[in-house]
């Protein structure tokens, strides 16, 4: 079976600029791939790779263009694993891929995942740095929702977490320093975010700091994120962490994404999925491993401004699964 292949850059305006501790973004630039088939079906991905990681839209439609011959004879998601390195290339070819199998077979995506049957998720809202006020702001905005995630930094951790607090009294809170602590800090913190209701701390120490998690008495769980690739991080991650957040551009889409949770699950670490950014066709994908995680993060379309057609429907903190209109 052959294909016709489409990759183009996209570009989503974010509804402000959105401030973590590596920097701020004012769009969500990213790709988004059409594969077609001999009989007019369409399967569709958008990925946006890991900027950290020296990811950009010319990069990833480059490695596209290099592997196309292969792509365009028809290669199936398990053989693109091999033909792709990790990142966000695969990662919208994989989407495209498994959009495509769900419309030519007629068994959904989440169906060929092995998902019993789907169902709605609570996703945490994301509030990036900002001044106390302006983040008590938007979280008084969000009061009703079961979980925000806050982007923290090293400088006033504390002070802008106890303005959500005040702003969101009720709501379960995952804390996101991006890798910008130290260990003193982490361990000075502890007691404060306890009390705060904090319920995960996602990546708090520099990924060639994690050896310093060793031996800290943590009265909440800790989330692996910039420290996990694949599974061949494993092995050194899980002693250290409890928790590991599965973000399909870095996997290099959902079928590694699925291997990775298995992987994670027999290391004895539970499981989170993310994402970098993006619309609803990039969160699509995700929220099929999202129906295995016990937190989700896919709240992307909801800090853009834009989003494209039949996009995933969110109520107060609460997201539906993807229509067949959008994806698999």
């Amino acid at each position: 079976m052959t294909l016709t292949l489409e990759a183009r850059p996209v570009s989503w305006p974010m509804s402000e600029p959105f401030v973590i501790a590596r920097g701020a973004v004012s769009t969500a630039d990213g790709i988004i791939v059409t594969l077609t088939d001999g009989e007019g079906r369409t399967g569709r991905g958008e990925a946006y790779g890991v900027n950290y990681r020296g990811e950009t839209p010319a990069s990833m439609l480059a490695e596209i263009e290099a592997a196309a011959p292969a792509i365009r004879a028809g290669i199936d998601r398990h053989a693109l694993l091999g033909l792709l390195p990790k990142g966000g290339a695969r990662c919208a070819i994989d989407a495209a891929l498994w959009d495509l199998e769900a419309k030519a077979t007629g068994i959904p995506a989440w169906q060929r995942a092995g998902i019993a049957e789907p169902r709605a998720m609570v996703s945490a809202y994301t509030i990036g740095i900002g001044t106390p006020e302006r983040m008590r702001e938007k979280a008084a905005a969000r009061a009703g929702y079961p979980l925000l995630k806050v982007k923290v930094d090293a400088g006033n951790p504390l002070r802008r977490l106890r303005a959500v607090r005040e702003g969101a009294p009720e709501a379960s809170i995952i804390l996101d320093p991006n890798a910008s602590w130290t260990r003193a800090q982490l361990e000075g913190l502890l007691p404060d975010l306890m009390a705060l209701g904090v319920v995960l701390i996602e990546q708090p120490l520099p990924p060639e700091a994690d050896a310093d998690l060793a031996g800290i008495a943590r009265g909440i769980p800790i989330c692996a994120d910039e420290s996990l690739h694949d599974a061949d991080d494993l092995a050194r991650i899980a002693p250290l962490f409890d928790f590991v957040n599965i973000k399909l551009d870095k996997t290099g889409g959902l079928t590694a994404g699925l291997a990775l949770a298995d992987a994670a699950e027999a290391a004895g670490l539970r499981l989170m999925v993310g994402c970098m950014i993006g619309s609803s066709l990039a969160m699509a994908p995700a929220a099929v491993l999202a129906q295995r995680c016990r937190f989700v993060d896919l709240d992307g379309p909801l800090l853009q401004s834009e989003d494209v057609d039949h996009p995933i429907a969110y109520h107060q903190g609460r997201m539906d699964f993807p229509s067949r209109e959008l994806w698999g």
